[in-house]
């Protein structure tokens, strides 16, 4: 199976300091999230910050160095 990686170009933005989050999700893509937290016995919230923590693990900066 092929890896597959999330590839984003550098974006200089100002970040605070926050622990609660706020966005907009479309609907089919919170469907699937749930459906994911359903068969592994986890929340909503445990399913995103997994996902989250997975997709900036994975992330590519294109242009960027190790």
């Amino acid at each position: 199976m092929e890896e597959k990686k999330l590839v984003l170009s550098a974006k200089k933005f100002k970040a605070d300091s926050t622990t609660i989050v706020s966005a907009r999700v479309p609907t089919e893509l919170m469907k699937k999230i749930e459906v994911l937290a359903k068969k592994t016995n986890r929340n909503r919230n445990e399913m995103i910050q997994i996902l989250l923590t997975f997709a900036v693990d994975n992330t590519v900066v294109e242009g960027e160095e190790k």
